[in-house]
C-alpha cells in the first residue's frame, strides 16, 4: 500500500473501508411495497460484518420486512455511521454503500459473521435465517465538512487477489491468538486502542487489521501496513505487542 506522510489524510477509499470494518451495525435502506400506497424507502437497523475485502455481510430472517423487500428488489444501501460521541456529529465520518444484497451460502462468510456477533450463533442455524452479502456498486463518503466523495467499488473493496491465502488461515490465526495470547489482546485494547476492560477477543483478521470484541463492545486494531502472508501476520502482531508493552511500561 502507498505510504502516507504523517499529516496526510488517507485516501477516501481507505477512510470509507476502515469505517465499514470498524462498525458492527448499520442502517439498511430497502424498497417497501406498500401496495396501493406505492413503493417507499424503508430503513431498518441491522448487524453487520465485513468479508475480507470489506463487502458487507448481513444475517437476516426471512420473516423480516427488509428481507421481503430484498427478495422483490435486491438494490439497497447501507449507512455506516461513525459520528457517535462527537459534540457535532456532522464533523464525523459516515459512508453510504450502495449495491445489491443477495443470499450467499459460503459457510466461511457465515462463520465470519458469527465470530463478529457471537450472540448470532443462537439463531444462525435456523431455517428462516440466511447470510447475505452486498455486491457493492458505489459508496458515498462524507468525512466532515468539505470531504465528500463518491467511491467506485473497484477502489472501495480490497483486491481479492491479495488475500486468498487468508481465507483458509483465519480460523487458525483466531484460535492461536485467543487461546495463547489473551493477555496480549487485552494490552492491544487497553494500550493501543485506549478501551478498558479484560477479556477482549479477536473476532476477525483481514489484510488491513483485526476486529476485537468484549461483551457488547467492538474495537478495530489497524495494522501499520497491509499483510500479504502468514509471516506478515506473525510479525505485525508481535510488533504491536511490543509497542503495547512499551506503552504500558512508560506509564
Amino acid at each position: 500500500m502507498t505510504q502516507q506522510s504523517p499529516n496526510a489524510l488517507p485516501p477516501p477509499a481507505i477512510t470509507a473501508r476502515g469505517l465499514m470494518r470498524s462498525l458492527d451495525r448499520g442502517s439498511l435502506a430497502t424498497m417497501l411495497d406498500g401496495g396501493p400506497a406505492g413503493i417507499w424507502p424503508y430503513a431498518s437497523l441491522v448487524l453487520t460484518a465485513c468479508d475480507l475485502d470489506a463487502s458487507p455481510l448481513l444475517l437476516l430472517s426471512d420473516l423480516a420486512e427488509h428481507t421481503k423487500n430484498l427478495a422483490r428488489e435486491p438494490h439497497a444501501s447501507l449507512l455506516f455511521d461513525g459520528t457517535a460521541g462527537r459534540d457535532d456529529p456532522l464533523t464525523g465520518a459516515r459512508v453510504t454503500v450502495t449495491g445489491e444484497i443477495v443470499p450467499d451460502a459460503d459457510p466461511s462468510l457465515l462463520e465470519r459473521f458469527v465470530n463478529r456477533h457471537p450472540s448470532a450463533a443462537i439463531y444462525a442455524g435456523f431455517k428462516d435465517f440466511r447470510l447475505y452479502r452486498m455486491r457493492v456498486k458505489r459508496a458515498h463518503l462524507v468525512a466532515g465538512f468539505g470531504r465528500i466523495h463518491w467511491i467506485e467499488a473497484s477502489d472501495l473493496l480490497y483486491p481479492a487477489a491479495a488475500f486468498g491465502w487468508l481465507r483458509g488461515a483465519e480460523r487458525d490465526i483466531l484460535q492461536h491468538m485467543n487461546d495463547d495470547h489473551a493477555a496480549t489482546i487485552d494490552l492491544y485494547a487497553q494500550r493501543l486502542l485506549a478501551v478498558a476492560g479484560e477479556g477482549w477477543r479477536i473476532t476477525g483478521v483481514d489484510p488491513e487489521g483485526s476486529d476485537l470484541r468484549r461483551l457488547g463492545q467492538v474495537a478495530r486494531l489497524d495494522f501499520p501496513s497491509a499483510v500479504a502472508n502468514l509471516n506478515d501476520v506473525r510479525q505485525v502482531f508481535a510488533a504491536l505487542a511490543q509497542s503495547a508493552r512499551h506503552q504500558k511500561a512508560s506509564h
